[in-house]
């Protein structure tokens, strides 16, 4: 089993909902977890540098950059130990290939179809 684990600065909140503006990055980010959740071939767990401080200190990888290269390095991304990303969250193609997974990405906005403002649509959701 894969080990996905994602170190992030410090922040009132992991999902992207607070605030006065919403974080589609982080968004992003929570869902792709969530999916992770279920999956028995990945263990993925998020460490936020507020509410888990102790993740940071106990990670050796982690401690070791953050002494040398200090808090701007977040977020860092490690599989199996290994530093894969840093300075930025994974993209979804990034995700898919750590935790073998085929994501498809949805358009930012969707005009049509299903849900998409086309009020007459069979089989809308």
């Amino acid at each position: 089993m894969k080990k996905l684990e994602l170190f992030e600065p410090a922040m009132c909140c992991a999902t992207g909902v607070c605030g006065p503006s919403v974080d589609e990055e982080l968004l992003m980010v929570t869902s792709v977890f969530e999916i992770f959740e279920g999956l028995d071939s990945i263990a993925a767990s998020r460490h936020n540098l507020t509410s888990d401080p102790d993740a940071f200190v106990n990670q050796p990888t982690i401690l070791k950059l953050l002494q040398e290269k200090g808090n701007d390095i977040l977020p860092v991304t490690l599989v199996d130990g290994e530093i894969v990303k840093e300075g930025s969250y994974p993209t979804l193609e990034e995700f898919g290939k750590y935790g073998g997974v085929h994501f498809v990405a949805q358009p930012a906005n969707n005009s049509g179809g299903c849900c998409g403002g086309n009020s007459g649509s069979e089989g809308c959701c």
